[in-house]
């Protein structure tokens, strides 16, 4: 089994290692789902590489320009 997502606050991580040491809880048992806003996250992450990976040189170059003009094109 893969290892479990563990919280990323700190007090959360430590109350999950404190019930895990009195055994309160399982040391592989998740503490909750992921929320939707969590699973789009993950899919967002994955989504940018795979289009990438998907657009052609071309695609890249128009892109890239675009966003140059973009960047240089606002008054600060």
């Amino acid at each position: 089994m893969a290892n479990p997502k563990r919280p990323t606050d700190a007090n959360q991580r430590a109350k999950l290692v404190v019930d895990i040491a009195t055994g309160e809880a399982e040391a592989d048992q998740l503490d909750e789902p992921l929320t939707p806003a969590e699973r789009g996250h993950l899919g967002g992450i994955k989504g940018g590489k795979a289009r990438a990976k998907a657009l052609t040189s071309k695609d890249r170059a128009e892109q890239a320009s675009k966003a140059a003009k973009a960047r240089w094109s606002r008054d600060v």
